[in-house]
């Protein structure tokens, strides 16, 4: 698959991604618990996470760095903002009152890899 793709798909993902979260955060701010809700945005979360780790691994490849010990520091802190996006979901369902901050933080985390991806300082 040549790059422009890995990038469409990694995009998307992030779309898909940010989609599931903010429902999630709505949900947990209204202190609704609607089972059925929960269990597709988690679910939505969780394959967005994956297509973000394979379409962002596929574009390393392309970009030539094959290998852990050829990655730059940039790549690094886009993998250690992957596993917070991971793991946010956790600090959702355990924490509503976490939500509104989150709300603002989320999209700023994302910001910052979008700065990482573009600028690669």
């Amino acid at each position: 698959m040549e790059l422009p793709a890995y990038r469409l798909i990694h995009i998307l993902s992030m779309m898909l991604m940010f989609t599931a979260l903010g429902g999630l955060l709505l949900a947990s701010r209204a202190r609704v618990d609607t089972g059925v809700s929960r269990k597709t945005a988690g679910m939505t979360h969780g394959i967005a996470l994956i297509l973000l780790l394979v379409s962002g691994f596929g574009a390393l490849a392309k970009l030539g760095f094959s290998s852990p010990a050829s990655w730059p520091t940039w790549v690094w802190l886009k993998a250690l903002i992957w596993l917070a996006f991971g793991g946010v979901i956790v600090l959702i369902r355990r924490s509503p009152s976490a939500a509104t901050i989150l709300w603002w933080i989320l999209p700023l985390l994302g910001g910052l890899a979008a700065y990482l991806a573009l600028y690669k300082p």
